[in-house]
């Protein structure tokens, strides 16, 4: 079995941001929850902007992505947003 290699960052503490925090009370999860997503992640790609990825995985029966940042200088990973991604 081939190990997926992830983002640049991705083993490094992670950083909320306060957009994150509101969207973690709209959309009903918490830290917690997303620590247990991001662990479970399925796969990712690059973000239209440029430096970010869009983290692909599944949480409460539904596909979810998660937007994160490395933050090279401090050594963190900066999670933008959160949130699930309607059914085709």
């Amino acid at each position: 079995m081939t190990r997926r290699r992830w983002p640049f960052g991705w083993n490094w503490e992670l950083e909320l941001t306060p957009h994150l925090l509101k969207r973690m009370v709209d959309r009903r999860f918490t830290e917690v929850h997303l620590r247990t997503m991001l662990e479970r992640a399925s796969g990712y790609r690059k973000d239209i902007m440029d430096g970010r990825w869009i983290i692909e995985l599944r949480y409460r029966k539904k596909c979810w992505e998660v937007i994160v940042e490395p933050d090279i200088e401090e050594e963190l990973l900066v999670v933008i947003t959160a949130y699930s991604v309607p059914e085709e």
